[in-house]
């Protein structure tokens, strides 16, 4: 047995050792996009994480599997997690709380110029029967740390106390070890869903040269950051951020990794890594999160024209917007193997359809349905 198959199945062991609800559907499946691959000059091929199940999918289930395995373990009857209202993550987050028959609580936050309607992901929390506490945002607020929202969340724990229930606080996208999380479990899930990655291209006996997604609360990144660090040093992981500045997001993704890192290889490997080598781009965020702009609206249309695949266009359609954009500008090489990585989002497509209408509407005076 080499060196490396003995790393690989060390890491396999120190995952097995967290335990696991094994909610999402897995392996996803990896598929060519070879038309879009022709126009560009490079491989591409898209990694089918918003086929994971749970409400639609997406990669929060990854993460669920182990986040819920940990409620369980703490003896939680209630789940209380925030977000902006239309969060993919609440959405898959109430769907694994349903099916473990826990009840899950959201705290939900509304925002200047984003959609609010009763639809998309708060549709779906609402026939999951989630608690759902809406609130507009107040701009002295940051959601993505529990600091932000810990007085209406303590509420909620409090709440839940008095009726007798035990709940457990889920920090948005199982990414920062708050609340009750203790272990870095999303990052974990996504170093497995690397090593899930990297066989599917060793049985098609290609290498991966870069893994391009959308990156926000950082577990993901992180995730695959360092597996791509344990068994794949020359593979690329470049975010395309959704939400906050490459500082930003860089300064989350590194703390996260290093939290993983010491989870999985412990502390007799150094954890090696500067800022510059977490890849960041967030130039393709335009006017803001969940604000999208008519070149990803493009992009969408694109990839459903070339392929057949469907993008949201808060999170990958932006994402695939800056890996095409990326590649036009001589980012990656002639022939290089690029997987972008599909993180989901479905159901915010239809929440967006003023936006399809302005950009995508026919130049001949054709009428759509209104």
């Amino acid at each position: 047995m080499t060196d490396a198959s003995v790393a690989r199945e060390s890491l396999r062991k120190a995952l097995e050792a967290f335990p696991r609800c094994r909610l999402s559907h897995l392996p996803t499946p990896l598929e060519s996009l070879e038309r879009l691959s022709a126009r560009c000059g490079v491989n591409l091929f898209i990694k089918r994480d918003d086929q994971t199940g749970l409400a639609l999918g997406g990669n929060k289930s990854r993460k669920l599997d182990f986040l819920m395995a940990d409620v369980l373990a703490q003896g939680a009857q209630s789940v209380i997690s925030w977000a902006g209202v239309q969060s993919n993550w609440c959405r898959q987050l109430a769907a694994a709380s349903r099916k473990l028959g826990i009840h899950p609580i959201l705290l939900l936050f509304t925002r200047p110029r984003l959609p609010r309607a009763l639809d998309g992901n708060s549709l779906l929390d609402l026939i999951c029967d989630a608690e759902i506490h809406t609130l507009e945002l107040d701009s002295s607020r940051k959601l993505m740390t529990l600091d932000g929202v810990k007085d209406l969340v303590d509420r909620l724990v409090e709440k839940e106390a008095r009726a007798g229930r035990n709940a457990y606080v889920a920090p948005i996208g199982a990414s920062l070890m708050e609340g009750s999380m203790r272990k870095p479990l999303g990052a974990v899930a996504y170093v497995n869903g690397f090593l899930e990655l990297l066989e599917q291209m060793e049985a098609r006996k290609s290498r991966i040269d870069a893994v391009v997604f959308a990156t926000g609360s950082g577990s993901t990144h992180a995730g695959l950051f360092v597996g791509a660090r344990l068994f794949s040093p020359h593979t690329k992981i470049v975010g395309i951020s959704v939400s906050d500045s490459r500082a930003e997001t860089r300064e989350c993704v590194k703390s996260i990794a290093q939290q993983t890192w010491l989870a999985l290889a412990g502390s007799g490997r150094a954890f090696d890594c500067c800022e510059d080598d977490l890849v960041v781009f967030d130039e393709y965020l335009q006017e803001g999160y969940g604000i999208p702009d008519q070149s990803t609206i493009e992009t969408i249309r694109l990839l459903a024209r070339e392929e057949g695949i469907l993008l949201d266009p808060v999170y990958t359609g932006k994402a695939l917007n800056g890996l095409l954009d990326l590649v036009k500008k001589g980012y990656f090489q002639p022939g290089q193997n690029i997987i972008f990585l599909h993180t989901g989002g479905m159901p915010a497509i239809f929440v967006y359809r003023d936006a399809f209408r302005e950009y995508l509407a026919p130049k001949d005076g054709t009428d759509l349905p209104s």
